[in-house]
């Protein structure tokens, strides 16, 4: 029977107890941080110029992010690269950001890629861009890009491997997109540092498994081909 009486009074200490410690994790000076915040990526850090040095910009998603540190270690002495300050996403966004990203400054040279998430599709197939939109965009981005009078590189888009990739991504979609860009290059007369079919042989060396991102390794060996190429169009602007 006492212990019956006593029952409620237990009841109401232990729900005192419990409130007041969710109190103190809600809002309380002793709850402990759930999650650090996420540092920043280098690859986004601005640089300071060298004024005796050419200036030359990257424009890409995330496979350009991975690779901007080495190819600015490359390029160490020879040229100020910088990059847009966040992931180039799809031509859509290209074509919003375009003018923010290229500022007042003057450029020497801009290696530039879209694509990569413009042919991501949905649960039905849909493609965040459909094809023939991708061309007209990139059209008008490179009409813009060209009144900069910097000289051009336009990197293609790089394999997407066999297996699952969230979100859903087709090579056979890499190739149709890749062939209306080079059409639209060729016609613009610029350049192409061919990152699909450097990349491909060496894919599963290079690539992570199941992913279209690349290892750091693989991001170093893109790097290769990308300074290489934003060298040579340097040097025809040096000589010309």
């Amino acid at each position: 029977m006492k212990a019956l009486f006593a029952l409620p009074f237990l009841l109401m200490a232990l729900l005192l107890v419990t409130g007041a410690h969710g109190q103190q994790a809600r809002g309380g000076a002793k709850a402990e941080p759930t999650q650090r915040a996420k540092a920043p990526n280098p690859a986004f850090e601005p640089i300071t110029d060298d004024p005796k040095l050419p200036r030359a910009l990257l424009i890409g998603d995330s496979i350009s992010i991975g690779y901007t540190l080495p190819v600015r270690a490359r390029l160490k002495g020879r040229a100020n690269l910088h990059r847009i300050p966040e992931n180039g996403g799809p031509t859509t966004r290209g074509l919003e950001n375009l003018s923010k990203w290229l500022g007042d400054g003057k450029w020497d040279a801009i290696h530039f890629n879209w694509g990569l998430h413009d042919l991501k599709m949905d649960e039905t197939g849909k493609h965040q861009v459909p094809i023939d939109e991708y061309e007209r965009n990139l059209r008008e981005l490179v009409k813009r890009l060209k009144a900069t009078g910097a000289r051009l590189i336009w990197a293609s888009t790089t394999p997407v491997p066999d297996g699952v990739t969230a979100p859903r991504r087709s090579n056979e979609d890499v190739v149709a997109y890749n062939a209306v860009a080079k059409a639209i290059m060729d016609e613009s007369n610029i350049p192409i540092d061919d990152l699909y079919a450097f990349a491909l042989p060496k894919l599963t060396e290079i690539q992570r498994p199941a992913n279209v991102h690349f290892t750091q390794d693989g991001s170093e060996v893109l790097a290769k081909s990308v300074a290489a190429s934003i060298e040579a169009e340097l040097r025809k602007l040096k000589s010309g």
